[in-house]
């Protein structure tokens, strides 16, 4: 499986989870490409970015979500590593 694929099927994996809390989320990048927005929406006021890999630079990773955030918006990092049993992890910042 390539990372593009990985990264999308991580997607939607994390958009599923969310959906089985009751929220309408979905990839962001799903219907239109580049569009901005984050890689799962639907959770209001939190900006989510999924990262599926071995290795996982967390700063870099908050600092994107950070990075590209809507004001309003709090920053999320969802993380699983390849054939982990732990599943997902999450980081977010309650100061932005």
């Amino acid at each position: 499986m390539n990372s593009r694929s990985k990264g999308a099927a991580g997607e939607r994996e994390v958009a599923g989870i969310l959906r089985g809390y009751g929220y309408k989320a979905r990839r962001g990048q799903q219907y239109c490409g580049s569009n901005g927005d984050a890689d799962v929406v639907g959770l209001p006021g939190i900006h989510i970015e999924v990262k599926r890999r071995e290795k996982l630079n967390i700063y870099e990773a908050v600092d994107q979500s950070k990075r590209d955030r809507k004001p309003d918006e709090l920053p999320a990092v969802f993380h699983r590593k390849n054939h982990s049993s732990s599943g997902w992890l999450r980081c977010h910042l309650m100061n932005g």
